[in-house]
């Protein structure tokens, strides 16, 4: 055993959340790097997908964050590439590793992407000129990734807590 492992390895097969949340993982690089950060990318190596997707969800969803985003929405590009892209390729490997820094890591990642798709969440909530289908639409797409930060919010929190507390075991004449 390893310092970055758990006393005893599970297999990922029997880990279900971190199946859904590597699953998350995996798809959440390309979509970062193709279509989120397609602007932080030179467009002489910026690849043609990356343009088409952008292209689409502006004209499918007229989501503003895309078209006219307002300073703190850049503020959260910047943030999304300098901590949820790298982030997200280290967990591509620690989940199916079971490193012991992977609940830590999540609720970390899960508060602050709670908290900056909420904020877009409540912006949006008061654009106005866009007909219910379209809100509608914006907000398949936001809430989505809302539910899924609390989840694993909610989840790494306790993995968290179990790992200070020593797993259940009695800890200063309490039970955990």
């Amino acid at each position: 055993m390893t310092a970055t492992q758990h006393p005893q390895p599970r297999p990922l097969s029997a880990r279900k959340l971190d199946i859904l949340y590597l699953v998350f993982f995996v798809i959440h690089i390309p979509i970062m790097l193709l279509i989120d950060l397609g602007p932080f990318i030179p467009s002489a190596i910026r690849p043609q997908l990356s343009h088409t997707l952008r292209e689409y969800h502006i004209q499918t969803s007229k989501d503003r964050f895309f078209t006219d985003p307002p300073a703190w929405f850049t503020m959260y590009m910047y943030l999304e590439a300098i901590y949820h892209v790298p982030l997200s390729a280290w967990m591509t490997w620690a989940i199916p590793n079971d490193h012991i820094m992977v609940p830590l890591n999540l609720l970390i990642f899960a508060l602050e992407t709670a908290v900056t798709t909420l904020t877009c969440v409540v912006e949006m909530g008061s654009w106005d000129g866009y007909t219910a289908e379209q809100m509608n639409g914006l907000y398949a797409l936001y809430l989505p990734y809302l539910a899924l930060a609390a989840l694993i919010g909610v989840d790494a929190y306790t993995r968290v807590r179990k790992q200070i507390l020593g797993g259940g075991q009695t800890i200063k004449g309490k039970t955990t």
